[in-house]
């Protein structure tokens, strides 16, 4: 069970590398543009974050509070990114600042996974 659940942690990751990675490549493109993998490495990591915070049948202690704020903040780029989306669609302009906070709260819930 040990197995698949770092499985599943390791799915998690390559989520967060997704979203993180492509919207990196846009900053030193100087794009400000929501791409595909953005968002499909956003599911990847809703997908994965949510089967890790089940229980799999082990004694562990599990820190709710992190786990909901990390949802939060997952949710919070979730529905940026749908916007900035939604905007780039219909040709209007994207506003930087929300672009660069998709990629600071990606970092953030990052740090909060690995400091807290």
């Amino acid at each position: 069970m040990e197995t698949l659940r770092s499985i599943v942690l390791l799915v998690h990751l390559v989520g967060f590398a997704t979203i993180f990675g492509s919207w990196l490549v846009e900053v030193a493109n100087r794009r400000v543009q929501v791409t595909r993998l953005m968002q499909w490495g956003l599911a990847l990591s809703l997908i994965a974050g949510l089967a890790l915070s089940a229980p799999w049948g082990t004694d562990a202690d599990f820190n709710y509070l992190k786990i909901g704020i990390k949802l939060v903040i997952l949710l919070v780029i979730g529905g940026l990114l749908g916007v900035l989306g939604a905007r780039q669609k219909r040709g209007a302009q994207i506003a930087p600042a929300m672009f660069w906070a998709v990629g600071i709260m990606t970092l953030a819930n990052a740090a909060i996974a690995v400091i807290w």
